[in-house]
Parts: structure tokens; C-alpha cells; sequence
């Protein structure tokens, strides 16, 4: 086995598109870095945390929010990974794309659920994290 240490990996095409893919021996690829992530305060001011290919969060309304990406994606066929805090309480949270507004190559609006007294309704969060795999 070998170990490889470096400083940077870098892809040997010309625009944000062109990812490093992870391949075993015959090209066959086996994975992908994530193209951008942020974890935020969904509550009040949306605020970011830390993000990575992220310019903004736009704040749609109650528990409803759209991820905005710096560098757009080469389509919208993407998975989109989601979490959000659980408060403590018989409510159980959780964070979803949103069924009526398709991801597009910019941007992924994602609603806070809850399962508690509000009927499934949506409720702000504070603690929501979304990650992008292409």
C-alpha cells in the first residue's frame, strides 16, 4: 500500500465543473468530493457558520430557505444532504428539499419540518446544515 501527502489536489481542467474523482486501478470512478456545504442560524437574521461554495442563504419565511451556491453546478442533478436540530422537546425536526421548488444548477431551497404540535408545519432552526455531492 501506498501513502500519498500532499498539500493540494488539483483538477487538470479549467472551471469549477471539473472535479477531482476518486478512481481505483481500471478508471473506474469511485467518488467525489463535496461541492459545497453550510451549516447556519436559521433563526432571526440567517446567519452562516462556515460554508464552502456557498454565497448565501436566503430566508423565504418560517423554515424555509434557499441555499445559494458561488460557483453553479454543471446542472441540477445533485444529491443534497440535510440535517437540523432537534430542541429537546417531543418535536422531531427535520430538514428537506422542497417539493415544490426543483433544485436548480444555482441554488437548493430546503424546509424545515417538524413532526410537533404545529401539524408538520414548518418552524425556523437553529442549527441547519446542508451538504452537495455531484
Amino acid at each position: 500500500m501506498s501513502i500519498l501527502k500532499v498539500d493540494n489536489i488539483r483538477d487538470n481542467g479549467t472551471g469549477f465543473n471539473d472535479v477531482v474523482s476518486f478512481q481505483n486501478a481500471n478508471g473506474t470512478e469511485n467518488g467525489r468530493l463535496c461541492r459545497a456545504f453550510v451549516n447556519f442560524n436559521g433563526v432571526g437574521a440567517v446567519a452562516m457558520r462556515g460554508n464552502f461554495n456557498v454565497n448565501s442563504i436566503t430566508d423565504n419565511g418560517t423554515g424555509d430557505y434557499t441555499v445559494n451556491f458561488a460557483n453553479a453546478m454543471s446542472d441540477a442533478n445533485y444529491a443534497s444532504v440535510s440535517t437540523s436540530e432537534h430542541d429537546n422537546s417531543t418535536a422531531l425536526d427535520f430538514l428537506v428539499v422542497d417539493g415544490d421548488n426543483a433544485p436548480t444548477s444555482s441554488a437548493v431551497r430546503v424546509n424545515n419540518q417538524s413532526n410537533a404540535g404545529d401539524a408538520g408545519g414548518k418552524r425556523d432552526t437553529r442549527f441547519a446544515m446542508v451538504a452537495i455531492f455531484r
